[in-house]
C-alpha cells in the first residue's frame, strides 16, 4: 500500500548522490510508489499540539546534476497527513538537532519516525557505544587533563575526537610523548564546551575501519573504509577508500550482542564502526554506507530498510 513519506534532511541540492544513503532510501521509496515530501529542519514547527512541516513534493532521479524536482510547498501536519518521517539530517548533534527530536517525538509512533526520535536523542553515537565496554577499546569521556594524561600513561598512543563530531572532523592521534599534546588540549578546551573522546589508538586502522549496517537489529551488509596515506581517518568524505568486505566471527558476535537493544529502541537503520574487532561507534543519527555496499556488489540495503519500515508501519 502506498505511503506518504516525509524526509527531514539537509538541502537536497547539496547532497552527493553517489554516496548518499538518504538518496538511496528516497529512490527505493519512489520505486515502491510512496509519495515523498521534503523539508529541511528549519521548516519544522509546533503549533499547539500539531507538528507541522512546510514541505514540498519531491521526485528523485539517479542522474548527477539533475537528481531532483520539487513541487510547490505547503504546510503539512506530520501526524494527520504523513505515514512515515525519515529523520535524516546530518549532525552536528546540537540543541537544534535535539529540538527536532522533541518535536518529532510528539507524532511517533502514530506517524512512524525512522529512527525513533527519542532513541536518537538518548543514544548519541559516541556515548551510546559506551553501553558495550566489553566490545570496545579502552575509552575515556572527559575534558579533565589529569584524567587524559593518566589514560595516556596507561595505554600509550591515543585518538582524541569531539564527543559530538562527525565525518572524521577534528580527529587527532596523540603519541605517548607528543610535544603537541598541551596545545591540542588547549585547542579542544577552547573549541568544545562538552567533554571529548579519548580512545586507545588502534594501529590496525591502516587496514580499514569497517562500517557495518544493521537493519532492525540484524547485520545486513558492510564496507571496509581504508584511510588515505598519511591519515588515520577512514571516513570517505576525508579521502577513505571503500573496499569490499565480509563479516568476521568477531563482528558477527558484536552485532548479535547489540542488535536486540537496537531493535528494542526502534533504531531501524544503524551503522556501526569496527576496527580490528573493536567496536568504536554506533551511528544512529544519519548513517551512511548503503550506496557503497551496493556499488561493491553487496545487497541493496535500501530494499531491506524499506521492508523493515513497512513491516513496522503495518504493525503500528
Amino acid at each position: 500500500m502506498p505511503l506518504t513519506v516525509a524526509v527531514q534532511m539537509d538541502p537536497v541540492e547539496r547532497i552527493n548522490i553517489a554516496g548518499d544513503s538518504t538518496f538511496a532510501l528516497l529512490l527505493e521509496a519512489q520505486a515502491r510508489g510512496h509519495a515523498i515530501l521534503y523539508y529541511t529542519p528549519d521548516r519544522l514547527s509546533m503549533l499547539g499540539e500539531r507538528v507541522i512541516a512546510h514541505a514540498q513534493p519531491l521526485a528523485v532521479r539517479d542522474v548527477v546534476g539533475d537528481h531532483f524536482s520539487l513541487g510547490e510547498g505547503r504546510d503539512v501536519d506530520l501526524r494527520a497527513q504523513v505515514d512515515v518521517v525519515l529523520l535524516r539530517q546530518d549532525p552536528p548533534f546540537d540543541l537544534a538537532y535535539v529540538t527536532t527530536t522533541h518535536l518529532l517525538e510528539r507524532i511517533h509512533p502514530h506517524t512512524l519516525v525512522v529512527n525513533d526520535p527519542a532513541s536518537v536523542r538518548d543514544a548519541p553515537e559516541k556515548l551510546f557505544v559506551m553501553n558495550f565496554p566489553e566490545l570496545m577499546p579502552p575509552t575515556l569521556i572527559t575534558r579533565d587533563r589529569a584524567q587524559i594524561e593518566a589514560f595516556r600513561a596507561e595505554h600509550g598512543d591515543v585518538v582524541m575526537k569531539p564527543l559530538y563530531g562527525n565525518g572524521g572532523a577534528a580527529v587527532f592521534k596523540v603519541s605517548t610523548r607528543d610535544p603537541n599534546f598541551g596545545s591540542l588540549y588547549d585547542l579542544f578546551a577552547t573549541t568544545f564546551r562538552e567533554p571529548w573522546v579519548v580512545q586507545r589508538f588502534l594501529p590496525q586502522v591502516s587496514e580499514g575501519d569497517k562500517r557495518i549496517i544493521l537493519v532492525d537489529g540484524v547485520a545486513m551488509g558492510a564496507v571496509n573504509r581504508v584511510p588515505a596515506e598519511n591519515d588515520i581517518r577512514s571516513n570517505m568524505v576525508r579521502g577513505g577508500a571503500a573496499r569490499e568486505t565480509d563479516f568476521t566471527p568477531r563482528e558477527r558476535e558484536i552485532c548479535a550482542k547489540i542488535g536486540p537493544d537496537l531493535k528494542k529502541r526502534g533504531l531501524i537503520f544503524v551503522g556501526i564502526d569496527v576496527i580490528d574487532g573493536n567496536l568504536t561507534e554506533i551511528n544512529v543519527t544519519s548513517p551512511t554506507g548503503v550506496r557503497a555496499i551496493k556499488r561493491l556488489g553487496g545487497p541493496d540495503l535500501a530494499v531491506a530498510i524499506w521492508d523493515a519500515i513497512e513491516a513496522r508501519r503495518a504493525g503500528a
